[in-house]
């Protein structure tokens, strides 16, 4: 056996020697380094998290169908109220929830149609409000117990039956406490209906959710309920002096203590004449907003301003964040209207500044009284 030499073994001692202390090749070096250098993850949380959604509502005024209007509508087999909607249909579709005053009750031809003093209306004036995208119906105003209890009994189980929602009228006391509702984009609106009166009619005994009346004590209780299920409280009041252009002392001071109890929109009917919009500031901080009459929609009232009324549009904007939510009304817009006839046919229902844009503007004046804000369509 060959014996290795001590000088040999002495170098390769060496040699292992400096090979352990030498640094690791370069790829394992900057890979280490990357791990060393990594830090973990640090966790934000933002000052404010926050989520806006936005919907729309309109609202017209009262749908008094005489019997000129019935008549005009009446067919083989019944009655077609479309063609009178036919032209405003786009801006009635164009929000996310439309409200309507169903100032004539729709008790349906089974109990006979009739006119003025004492209303009742065919089915189909609700099928032509559900055609054009009407949503919710408020049922309280001078004419609700015109045809009695059966008429309001056939109007709220035909309402129920294609879909339109109603409030202001129930058939039962547990009925009537229920708070109607609608959600668009995840914003809850509730709807609330009161009249001044009946015209003399009494309420049958022990049948007052027949027809809510206005009752300071009644608005506050239920817009309080109201609150606790929805995001915004639209309120309709059937109120004010017929034919009056401007709101009374009444009125005014109604509005402020509904929206003082939280009431957000409100909608005013009865006038069968257009009054002036206006913000209501609240002690709270909030707005409101009214109308104080949307007038007519659709009727054969002659005069002049009785066949002018419209769509009012506004947007509600809900935020949530870390504080809470918060409701901001905006963008208030109006859509001014007029009824057609030629003899006491073809009834339509057209844009004002088609028929006379002269009073289209006299109007706009007149509806912006306190408020510079709304724009006209």
């Amino acid at each position: 056996m060959k014996l290795i030499h001590p000088l040999s073994l002495l170098l390769l001692f060496l040699s292992l020697l400096l090979g352990a202390c030498a640094p690791a090749n370069e790829n394992a070096g900057s890979e280490s380094t990357d791990i060393d250098s990594r830090k973990n993850p640090v966790a934000i949380t933002p000052e404010e998290i926050s989520a806006t959604t936005t919907a729309s509502l309109s609202a017209i005024g009262d749908v008094l169908i005489h019997d000129s209007v019935y008549l005009d509508a009446e067919t083989e087999n019944g009655y077609d109220f479309n063609p009178i909607f036919e032209k405003v249909k786009p801006y009635l579709e164009k929000s996310d929830i439309t409200v309507a005053n169903s100032e004539s009750i729709i008790g349906g031809s089974e109990i006979g149609v009739s006119t003025y003093p004492s209303f009742n209306s065919p089915y189909e004036v609700a099928d032509a409000l559900k055609t054009v995208g009407v949503d919710v119906v408020t049922m309280a105003n001078n004419h609700t117990l015109d045809r009695g209890e059966k008429a309001i009994v056939n109007a709220i189980k035909y309402w129920d039956k294609i879909g339109i929602a109603h409030t202001g009228s129930a058939l039962s006391e547990k009925e009537g406490t229920r708070i109607t509702t609608r959600t668009a984009n995840g914003i809850i609106f509730s709807f609330l209906s009161y009249t001044y009166g009946t015209n003399g009619i009494p309420t049958p005994n022990g049948k007052d959710y027949l027809v809510n009346r206005i009752d300071q004590a009644k608005i506050k209780k239920d817009i309080e309920r109201a609150k606790e299920q929805s995001d915004v409280v639209v309120l309709s009041l059937h109120f004010g002096q017929e034919y009056e252009r401007m709101p009374n002392d009444e009125q005014k001071q109604l509005a402020q203590f509904s929206a003082e109890q939280g009431a957000d929109i409100i909608l005013g009917s009865h006038p069968h004449v257009l009054q002036p919009a206006e913000w209501l500031e609240t002690s709270d901080g909030r707005k409101s907003f009214v109308i104080y009459s949307l007038g007519n929609f659709i009727s054969h009232q002659e005069d002049l301003f009785r066949r002018i009324g419209g769509i009012l549009h506004i947007s509600v904007e809900k935020t949530v964040d870390a504080d809470g939510t918060a409701i901001r009304l905006k963008d208030p817009a109006f859509s001014t209207t007029y009824v057609k006839n030629t003899g006491l046919r073809n009834f339509e229902i057209d844009l004002l500044a088609n028929v006379d844009p002269e009073m289209n503007k006299e109007i706009q004046t007149h509806l912006s009284t306190w408020t510079n804000d709304i724009k006209f369509e």
